[in-house]
C-alpha cells in the first residue's frame, strides 16, 4: 500500500492523457500538436509518468512510437478512468436537470428500427431535450464497442442454442448479460409479395425465390444458411446481401423479394404495415432479447431510466 500511495502522489491525471494522446499520434511531435502544447511537455509528462510506475512505457523505433506492455496496460486503465469521469459528468447533469441526458446505444438494425426506436421515441416525446445515438452493426462488433467502452448499452437479439457468434459474444471480458424476452427468426415479405396470400408454405417451395440477405458471417446470415441446410436444402443464392435494414426493406417493398429477420423487427412507434411475417416453420428459429452492459462500468442515470423504459415497453 506504501507503493501505491507514493504513485498516487506523483500521478497525474493528464499525463495519462498525454501518453495515450502520444500513443493514438504515433510520435511525441503529432500529439503536442493535437493537445495544443510543446513537444518538450509532452517528453516532460511520459518521463514523469515512466518516474511513477518505475517502467518503460513507450518504445522508440525509426517507425515512430509504440506502448510497452506495461503501457498498454496503463492505457487500458486510463481508458476507463476517462470513461468513469465522462460518467460523473452526466450524472451531475442529470441530476441537476433529470428531463435531459445523452446516450449511445449499440444495438442491430432490426432493434434500432424496432424496439429501441419505440423507445426512444416514447422517452423523448416525454423529455425532448434527451439525445440518443444507435451505433448500429453486427452483435458482435456492438458487444467489442461495449468492451472498449464506445458505447454505454447493447441491445441484441442471441440465438438458442447460443451459434458461433453468441459463443464468441459470451468470451468477450467483463460483459453483463441480461435475458430480456424471447423472440423468433421468421420469413419476411412485402405485402405485395404473391407468397403473402398463402395460409401455409414450405420453406422448399421458396428455394428459388429471390432472396435479400445478412452477409454469411453475421449471425442472421449464418442462421438462414442453417435452416435450409437444416430442411435438408441447399441455402438459395442470395441476389443481394446487406446487413443495412433499409436496403432490405425497400427490396421487400418491391414484392418480388423474401429475406429472414428476427419478429421484433415489426415493432415500430408506426407500426409498419408494408411488411408481413410468412406462414413458414424455420427450425431452432428461437432466441432470446438480451441487455449486455460492461460488469465494472457504473451506468448513467439516462442509461439505467432507458433499460427501465425498455423492460416496461417491450418485456411482455
Amino acid at each position: 500500500m506504501d507503493e501505491i500511495d507514493r504513485i498516487e502522489r506523483r500521478l497525474k491525471l493528464n499525463d495519462v492523457r498525454v501518453l495515450m494522446s502520444v500513443v493514438q499520434a504515433g510520435s511525441m511531435n503529432k500529439a503536442a500538436e493535437r493537445l495544443a502544447t510543446s513537444q518538450p511537455a509532452v517528453s516532460r509528462a511520459i518521463r514523469d509518468l515512466e518516474h511513477a510506475f518505475g517502467v518503460r512505457l513507450l518504445d522508440r523505433s525509426s517507425t515512430g512510437i509504440e506502448p510497452t506492455e506495461c503501457g498498454r496496460a496503463i492505457i487500458k486503465r486510463g481508458l476507463a478512468v476517462f470513461d468513469e469521469l465522462r460518467q460523473g459528468f452526466k450524472d451531475i447533469a442529470f441530476l441537476t436537470d433529470p428531463t435531459m441526458g445523452e446516450l449511445r446505444i449499440g444495438c442491430t438494425e432490426h432493434q434500432a428500427s424496432g424496439p429501441v426506436l419505440a423507445v426512444v421515441e416514447r422517452l423523448t416525446r416525454r423529455h425532448p431535450r434527451m439525445a440518443f445515438e444507435l451505433a448500429t452493426g453486427g452483435a458482435l462488433r456492438i458487444c467489442r464497442d461495449l468492451a472498449e467502452r464506445r458505447v454505454e448499452v447493447a441491445i441484441l437479439g442471441m440465438a438458442e442454442p447460443l451459434d458461433d457468434e453468441g459463443l464468441e459474444i459470451l468470451q468477450i471480458e467483463n460483459l453483463r448479460i441480461e435475458k430480456l424476452c424471447p423472440y423468433e427468426r421468421v420469413v419476411a415479405a412485402g405485402v405485395r409479395n404473391r407468397w403473402t396470400r398463402r395460409p401455409r408454405i414450405e420453406l422448399a417451395e421458396l428455394v428459388n425465390e429471390p432472396w435479400t440477405l445478412s452477409p454469411p458471417d453475421t449471425g442472421l446470415g449464418a442462421f438462414a444458411a442453417r435452416a435450409f441446410r437444416t430442411s435438408g436444402l441447399e441455402p438459395p443464392r442470395a441476389t443481394i446481401i446487406s446487413l443495412s435494414r433499409n436496403v432490405r426493406d425497400k427490396l421487400l417493398a418491391t414484392g418480388r423479394f423474401l429475406t429472414m429477420m428476427p419478429n421484433y423487427s415489426f415493432m415500430h412507434p408506426a407500426r409498419d404495415s408494408s411488411l408481413k411475417a410468412l406462414p413458414v416453420r424455420l427450425p431452432n428459429a428461437r432466441g432470446t432479447v438480451v441487455i449486455a452492459t460492461l460488469k465494472n462500468r457504473t451506468l448513467s442515470p439516462l442509461a439505467e431510466l432507458f433499460i427501465k423504459s425498455y423492460r416496461a415497453d417491450v418485456t411482455p
